[in-house]
């Protein structure tokens, strides 16, 4: 497949960008030190379904959309309750673990690369607070980094994918989305922008049926065909 002509790469950040599992464990592990590895994935676990059912019910309508600060906040709350842990700075901190997710080894030299050719927009469903904390600590650059909370719903809302053409001016089919989650790139397809899949471990494959317009390894991956184009 040719590489398409694009003008600006948008990428998503949790799990693209971020180990967002990793910095979640780390976060378990401060609150209770105790657990082993098999009781940490089940309330990673935890954390995970519920951040997943509650965007999901924004995105229905069951549920008035709230931040993404406030969601990571219920979902401490789950995992302390769960260990039976009760107070609020324990559980505060655990939720300020989204904050805090570290970079996979490939992100940042892969981002300078991409961004010496094309301006690079950051589209993720976390919070305008989280995406400000999550960028500084995984050292994430940027031209322009677009949260969800300002369409008041979450990817793969079309209305979030609209966010990164109004900001960069281009029709959506010169902008290339980049994720390494088959859903996202599904939602801006739908939208008009192209899509480049990046394999990562927590990502979401493509399936049989994905037409995705470029697929890479890592970022270096990514930066080599977009350099080639």
């Amino acid at each position: 497949m040719p590489l398409p002509e694009i003008d600006a790469v948008v990428f998503d950040v949790l799990g693209t960008l971020v180990d967002e599992p990793a910095g979640l464990r780390t976060g378990i592990r401060a609150l209770d030190p105790s657990l082993d590895a098999p009781e940490v994935e089940r309330l990673l676990a935890l954390w995970q379904r519920h951040i997943d059912r509650e965007q999901r019910r924004v995105l229905d309508g069951t549920r008035p959309y709230v931040t993404s600060d406030a969601l990571d906040l219920e979902a401490a709350r789950l995992v302390a309750d769960a260990v039976g842990v009760t107070d609020p700075a324990a559980v505060t901190a655990l939720a300020l673990s989204e904050r805090r997710l570290p970079p996979w080894p490939d992100t940042v030299a892969g981002l300078a690369r991409i961004a010496e050719r094309f301006p690079l927009i950051g589209l993720s469903n976390a919070s305008r607070t989280v995406l400000l904390g999550l960028n500084a600590h995984a050292g994430l650059r940027w031209h322009q980094a677009l949260s969800a909370e300002d369409a008041r719903t979450y990817k793969p809302d079309p209305a979030v994918y609209q966010l990164a053409v109004t900001v960069s001016g281009r029709p959506p089919e010169r902008l290339l989305m980049v994720a390494a989650h088959a859903w996202d790139l599904r939602g801006a397809q739908r939208l008009g922008l192209r899509t480049a899949y990046v394999a990562r471990p927590v990502g979401d494959p493509p399936t049989a049926t994905d037409t995705f317009d470029l697929h890479a390894d890592d970022l270096t991956d990514l930066a080599d065909q977009l350099d080639g184009g």
